[in-house]
């Protein structure tokens, strides 16, 4: 069932979860998130970053992400994370995205006011729900990070809720994606996140929904207070995608002195190891 990001929010909203955002570029990964989320009961964002474009094309993948999300049994809302131009997200709202991100957060705020207010006028033509972005995240923005301390990062700047608020009037986004303590990529240490700011980011900008991108690492405990706190989305990735390399290099050694090693079925062993991740995430962001 084809539904908006708006629509997902509220439902999360009601229940006091976070609905699990996983970016799917490829096939066995859009397979596996949609029947993680089947085989839960849960509803679920399936989303496609700019930055994944040389991996697979939107224009390939997009469609597909499309049809797959109308035939669920669950809700599933077809989002672009990180659009980086207002020409990206057209092309993903006109072949039926039900959501766009516009990634204005390394401008300059009036800037990303701007930007982002033309983000929203242009999916309101096709019944689409925007998020945007205030604060940074760090240099790495795009997702498959490499090893890193938290704190390295010095381009990493937390969102100011009195500004949240402004920009959220502002713009009349859907949700916020807000910087508190997270980055992109795999961690060497626990991350140290502020909850504070989350809370405040909804008080002050009348409990809009908090996205809550670079979620890998994260403890299940620091989920659940996110979640408390006013978090409504959790991107993930990362260790999903980690997941899925693993089991095709144990599949190979299995496979040794055993014959030839066939691509079909390494990607089957790496599509269910995927969703076995998916799914152990999108309980935690249940509140299980």
């Amino acid at each position: 069932m084809l539904v908006t990001l708006k629509e997902i929010l509220e439902m999360a909203e009601e229940r006091k979860m976070a609905a699990g955002s996983f970016n799917t570029p490829n096939l066995e990964s859009l397979q596996a998130v949609i029947g993680a989320a089947e085989e839960l009961k849960l509803p679920v964002i399936v989303q496609f970053a700019q930055c994944h474009e040389d991996l697979m094309p939107l224009s390939v993948i997009g469609p597909i992400m499309v049809r797959m999300a109308k035939e669920a049994d669950v809700p599933v809302c077809v989002h672009l994370d990180h659009g980086e131009t207002l020409e990206y997200l057209e092309k993903a709202l006109e072949m039926g995205f039900t959501s766009i991100m516009y990634d204005g957060s390394v401008l300059d705020y009036d800037k990303n006011v701007e930007n982002t207010k033309r983000a929203v006028e242009m999916a309101q033509k096709w019944g689409a729900s925007v998020e945007a972005e205030l604060g940074s995240m760090g240099k790495r923005e795009s997702g498959t990070g490499h090893e890193k301390e938290p704190e390295e990062d010095e381009t990493k700047i937390y969102t100011d809720p009195i500004l949240a608020k402004a920009f959220t009037e502002e713009t009349g986004i859907d949700a916020l994606a807000c910087s508190f303590g997270t980055t992109h990529g795999i961690y060497l240490t626990e991350p140290k996140l502020d909850f504070s700011v989350v809370e405040r980011v909804r008080e002050e900008a009348g409990n809009i929904p908090v996205v809550m991108h670079g979620g890998s690492g994260v403890s299940r405990e620091d989920f659940h207070r996110a979640i408390e706190a006013g978090v409504r989305k959790i991107n993930y990735f990362t260790y999903m995608d980690k997941a899925g390399g693993t089991a095709c290099l144990e599949y190979g050694k299995g496979q040794e002195g055993k014959g030839p090693l066939f691509f079909t079925e390494t990607i089957r062993a790496a599509r269910e190891a995927m969703k076995e991740n998916v799914k152990e995430a999108m309980q935690i962001f249940a509140g299980r």
